[in-house]
């Protein structure tokens, strides 16, 4: 349930491990994380290529697995849909949905707010902004749910491989019908797309639709899961964000940082360099441990303590560098209106007594399976 103290242990006296088993390169101090993430010319995203259609290369053709002048290109391709001013424009629609979904519960005083509001919630926006069918959304949230579970690079099991066909399938489909009747929806928008004259592959669609799909939906349902755990731990917390609406942005970064949704990414040496003391051979796979790197007390004070009171803090859970993630507005954005509206609505908030709370089986996000929570309803 918590690799923090783990974490802690590899900062102090193996900052950067070689797994000989697996072959990998483990990271888990704040300065070299950062650099992984951010020296993209040492530090590779490339994960392959090939057929889309292959197991393992949905994302063979994607934002997170290329690197510049390719990444630049197509980076530049859907910015404008994940702009803050554009992302703002869907407030009033997140607004409306997160209403919605507590007007089911509100009354009752008792629920599972992962599978009532952090779950729903960000996989209808994204889907509608995709333009995929409301009949399809639990079908989109158990591709996720079965993407993100994969432990390690390189690791699949006959699930991933039944989700990438299903996957790749289900959106061929999407793009073909998308040529045939273009819409106002990203897909629409990435296939009328050109970079240099030319149109993305289908290889190229695949990774994007593949893409928004994992990150627009799993970082946000564990921000907002994370963050109410978070609130209910430390007395005085909730009535003070209450008492003090305007502090809960800066709560959020917290959240972010305490509890990062995301706590690991891949890379791959492109040179042989010196990381840590340690040489690192060329082609060598790296993790980035970002859970590790956001509680180095290298760079914060008391960081296993959660304190909405630290202020403005440069952790790394949306990532760093030209991979920092696009989706970041969004993802504070919905976390914002969500928790704002949790804690309007639903009065003393605790989480239920005598819970044991299971962990998302992943080590690349970290979020709870479900929340159980009650509070005083009217």
């Amino acid at each position: 349930m918590d690799p923090f103290p783990h974490y802690k242990r590899m900062r102090e006296h193996a900052p950067v491990l070689h797994d000989e088993s697996s072959g990998s390169w483990h990271v888990f101090r704040y300065d070299d994380v950062q650099r992984v993430l951010s020296e993209h010319a040492t530090f590779s995203s490339r994960m392959g290529g090939g057929d889309p259609s292959e197991t393992g290369q949905l994302f063979a053709a994607s934002l997170v697995t290329t690197d510049p002048p390719r990444h630049r290109q197509l980076r530049s391709l859907v910015t404008q849909a994940f702009t803050p001013k554009a992302v703002d424009g869907l407030a009033p629609r997140i607004s409306t949905l997160t209403e919605e979904l507590l007007d089911g519960i509100a009354a009752i005083g008792t629920a599972d707010l992962v599978e009532e509001l952090a779950y729903p919630l960000p996989v209808i926006v994204i889907a509608e902004l995709m333009g995929i069918p409301a009949e399809d959304r639990d079908r989109f949230k158990k591709w996720s749910d079965v993407i993100v579970s994969q432990t390690r690079a390189g690791a699949e099991s006959a699930d991933h491989r039944t989700t990438n066909r299903d996957m790749t399938e289900y959106f061929l489909a999407m793009i073909e019908q998308r040529r045939r009747r273009p819409g106002s929806d990203l897909i629409s928008n990435l296939l009328a797309a050109e970079i240099e004259g030319e149109k993305l592959s289908v290889a190229e669609l695949l990774g994007f639709c593949s893409l928004l799909l994992v990150a627009g939906n799993e970082t946000t349902t564990n921000l907002i899961g994370n963050a109410v755990l978070c609130f209910t731990e430390v007395p005085g917390t909730i009535e003070r964000l209450q008492a003090e609406p305007a502090l809960l942005p800066q709560a959020v970064e917290e959240v972010l940082r305490y509890r990062s949704p995301v706590q690991s990414m891949y890379r791959v040496a492109a040179t042989e360099t010196i990381l840590g003391g340690l040489q690192i051979p060329a082609g060598a796979p790296l993790v980035a441990w970002i859970g590790s790197a956001n509680r180095d007390d290298r760079h914060f004070q008391r960081p296993d303590q959660f304190d909405i009171d630290r202020g403005p803090v440069r952790h790394l859970a949306f990532g760093h560098g030209i991979h920092f993630c696009l989706g970041a507005p969004l993802a504070r954005l919905e976390a914002r209106i969500a928790l704002a509206a949790v804690l309007s609505r639903l009065p003393r908030l605790v989480v239920a007594a005598q819970t044991r709370l299971e962990r998302v089986e992943s080590t690349i996000i970290y979020g709870l399976k479900e929340l159980p929570v009650s509070w005083q309803a009217a």
